[in-house]
């Protein structure tokens, strides 16, 4: 039987025991047979691939791939991700630059196919692959447990990550606003109605600004790459969605958000 994630009752107490243990529980997960057998096979021959093509055709390597980054549910829609990992990321007209959901940057800015890689940095690139796809198998196994963990775990590791790319404070709230995993978060910590996501994107993006500067003091995600404002946002966000939703139901939501 594959392990199951320990996070107790759930919740922001759940949110605090699965940080205590969650280096033991990604080891517990590498372990699994069926996830090591997928990490061996992607470190065997990530360094043979020199195009898009290579990737799409190989199913395994593509399955490990996209679960990594978040996009599991496009498994068969390779076309569209042959698409996405040959955009010019130069091109601010390219398909992978033109979605809203950044997820999709990420996987083509991981390959850059077309500035030919070295084998020793696809190697590298191997290991950040499969450290990504433990996290993410992870937080597929706490969704089952509690979606609302599962919201809070992604976006322990994706708001860091955006707060230090150095992009302007508009652009990194359009990308949080444009990712349905983060958004949640921010809405629920912020405490937005549920007419916010009806609101002109400007508003929108004015009033999340003004959440910010109630909470943290600042207006910009900047805040993100300080360990104890991220954990402010978590706890606000876990203890609020406590209040208002039964643990168990909040799977279902997390789980159409997350996919």
């Amino acid at each position: 039987m594959s392990f199951q994630p320990l996070v107790g009752q759930g919740g922001y107490a759940g949110w605090r025991l699965l940080n205590r243990t969650a280096g033991l529980q990604k080891s517990l997960i590498a372990r699994d047979p069926v996830m090591a057998r997928s990490h061996a096979h992607l470190r065997a021959n990530i360094a043979r691939l020199s195009s898009a093509d290579d990737l799409v055709s190989d199913y395994r390597l593509l399955s490990t791939t996209l679960k990594a980054f978040g996009l599991e549910n496009d498994i068969n829609s390779r076309v569209f991700i042959r698409r996405i990992l040959e955009s010019d990321l130069d091109d601010r007209s390219s398909l992978a630059n033109r979605l809203a959901d950044k997820r999709y940057r990420k996987l083509a800015e991981a390959f850059r196919f077309d500035r030919g890689a070295s084998a020793g940095s696809r190697q590298d690139l191997a290991e950040r692959i499969v450290e990504r796809h433990v996290a993410a198998e992870l937080e597929s196994r706490v969704g089952t447990v509690d979606g609302n963990l599962r919201l809070a775990l992604n976006a322990q590791r994706e708001l860091p990550a955006l707060a230090g790319a150095g992009s302007t404070d508009n652009t990194m709230w359009y990308t949080i606003l444009g990712s349905p995993p983060l958004r949640k978060v921010i809405e629920g910590a912020f405490g937005m109605s549920s007419a916010f996501a009806r609101l002109p994107l400007d508003r929108q993006l004015q009033d999340v600004k003004e959440g910010a500067g109630r909470l943290f003091g600042t207006e910009s995600p900047n805040v993100f790459a300080n360990p104890q404002d991220l954990e402010k946002l978590i706890q606000r966000f876990l203890l609020r969605a406590q209040a208002v939703t039964p643990v168990q139901s909040s799977y279902g939501a997390a789980l159409a958000l997350l996919s």
